[in-house]
């Protein structure tokens, strides 16, 4: 299925950004992992991945990278991978609420929902999510494991929401 939920693309696909926060990752000690796989399950999906970036746990740092590709128009779905439990530095959600103009609760409570069914640890990440002109921002953890359970928990969503936000879609209750 591609993310209009049809089998036809008549449009261009949805463009989407994967943003890995991670401290020991943007000074080169350690390999990102969650970010390339989730480019690679977003593509599946049929997203085009426009921008993949890594910054250090560090609330300006991301809170620039976000507002740099939502207010660019560049994207219509920026996936943070990294920086959503409970450590010191871990400060993804409160640099995504500095930028989000409204916040979409539901995401983050049904990646915890379905994440605790799997693992009971999933509720110690505290990942948000909101729009930011007509663009969505999602957290997941910055697990390899975290990043394929969450997208394949949102991806029966992920377009319809993405519809929404662009004022495309029609009546939603149905």
């Amino acid at each position: 299925m591609d993310p209009h939920g049809s089998k036809e693309t008549s449009r261009p696909a949805f463009k989407a950004a994967v943003l890995t926060v991670s401290d020991s990752t943007s000074r080169g000690e350690r390999e990102d992992l969650s970010g390339p796989r989730c480019r690679e399950i977003l593509a599946g999906l049929g997203f085009e991945c426009v921008a993949r970036a890594v910054v250090p746990d560090d609330v300006p740092a991301i809170a620039a990278r976000l507002r740099e590709w939502c207010d660019g128009g560049l994207v219509h779905l920026v996936v943070t991978t990294g920086g959503t439990g409970l450590s010191p530095r871990d400060v993804t959600p409160e640099a995504t609420r500095q930028v989000i103009e409204r916040e979409a609760p539901g995401f983050g409570e049904l990646l915890r929902m379905e994440g605790f069914r799997k693992n009971p640890r999933a509720v110690l990440s505290r990942g948000t999510a909101g729009l930011r002109n007509r663009a969505l921002i999602v957290n997941l953890p910055g697990s390899v494991r975290g990043v394929e359970d969450g997208l394949q928990t949102l991806a029966p969503i992920l377009a319809h929401a993405l519809e929404i936000a662009r004022g495309d879609a029609g009546r939603c209750g149905s």
